[in-house]
């Protein structure tokens, strides 16, 4: 059984060679490294500041997309099932963590050739795994996770998604469950009876829930100004380097021991 004291994020540095970062739907535009690993550092003192221990990853120069942990790993409960990315220039990233999670205690599985699935497109909901049909992800890996899910009672519904790199960067949940979607990337009945809201921003769709409280991007003050007349508590963090490499605020870390989304 995974053994988390205290709820944590997975982190990784950005490599130095993030500037080659993969691309889909983005043009490449210049990245000031210094600045996105300023960034990055900001990111992880918020992280800090909400009740969460850092995981440190051991550092992937030759790895431009290794700071994007979120892709390498789905956790569902004390079980961790290893993503087998659909960049292949990004499957070396996989091993060092699931070594990490196997040291917290956590079950190792894994999704396996043929498939290819990216984290980025999980989006957990109460008992629900929502995942995206996207470049990166395919239906052979999503029939794996939903057999590797099916002993833990979780249902997997298969989402087609449309203009955005990842279902996370479509649309992700509230502490409630709420739905909150980027207009026209997904299909508002793929969640059933779930509120979905729009996000007024392309930045909108991409939430990180720590506990109670609501990570924005700073690209998305709209998006946050609506959530918090909901009543929630909003962070803002400034990480538009690396948006410039189709990040979003979920992506650079893997969180541990902290409550699911609509889980109540």
């Amino acid at each position: 059984m995974a053994s988390c004291p205290t709820p944590a994020a997975v982190v990784r540095s950005p490599s130095p060679r993030f500037v080659e970062a993969e691309l889909t739907h983005l043009a490449r535009a210049p990245i000031d490294l210094e600045l996105a690993h300023a960034q990055h550092a900001g990111y992880v003192r918020l992280l800090s500041r909400l009740g969460l221990e850092v995981l440190w990853l051991p550092p992937l120069p030759a790895h431009p997309d290794g700071v994007f942990v979120e892709d390498t790993v789905i956790v569902v409960g004390d079980t961790a099932v290893l993503t087998r990315p659909g960049a292949l220039s990004r499957r070396g990233e996989v091993a060092s963590v699931g070594q990490a999670l196997l040291a917290r205690g956590y079950r190792l599985r894994s999704i396996v050739a043929p498939g290819a699935m990216d984290g980025g497109d999980v989006l957990q909901v109460g008992r629900t795994l929502y995942v995206g049909r996207t470049a990166r992800t395919d239906d052979v890996a999503i029939a794996q996770l939903r057999a590797l899910m099916a002993p833990l009672d979780r249902r997997v519904v298969a989402v087609p998604v449309t203009g955005v790199l990842h279902l996370k960067t479509a649309a992700t949940a509230l502490p409630d469950g709420t739905i909150v979607a980027i207009p026209g990337c997904v299909a508002a009945d793929v969640f059933g009876d779930r509120e979905v809201f729009a996000a007024p921003e392309p930045a909108g769709g991409d939430l990180l829930v720590v506990g109670e409280v609501v990570v924005v991007s700073a690209a998305a003050p709209r998006t946050a100004e609506l959530i918090r007349r909901r009543g929630f508590v909003i962070e803002v963090v400034d990480v538009s380097e690396l948006e410039k490499a189709e990040a979003g605020v979920t992506c650079m870390s893997v969180l541990l021991g902290t409550p699911v989304p609509g889980a109540s």
